[in-house]
């Protein structure tokens, strides 16, 4: 399993459009990407205008569908006015995963 854990910084006044542009993201990549196991969206709890992506794959090569994908780019067309990121977090693959052997 391939997962990671972004950051990003939204504009106060669209905090609103960017959870649903992420949500749709999510809603979208999970019902329509074969390799997509998780993607929430969480709020950090003590600044509001920074939300995390936390993603699950199930390898690199399903994130890399992903982010070639329309999803991906229609999020970042839209968030990309309002938000700044991703900021990496945290990559990788899942110790004693099969599929990272």
């Amino acid at each position: 399993m391939y997962q990671f854990l972004v950051s990003f910084t939204v504009q106060p006044e669209h905090r609103d459009d960017f959870v649903r542009a992420a949500h749709r993201t999510a809603r979208d990549s999970l019902a329509n990407e074969p390799g997509s196991h998780r993607f929430e969206v969480i709020a950090d709890e003590e600044n509001p205008d920074v939300f995390y992506l936390n993603e699950v794959y199930a390898d690199v090569e399903a994130f890399n569908a992903h982010a070639t994908g329309p999803y991906f780019g229609a999020f970042f067309a839209e968030a990309g006015a309002y938000a700044e990121g991703p900021t990496w977090l945290m990559r990788g693959n899942l110790v004693g995963d099969k599929a990272a052997a």
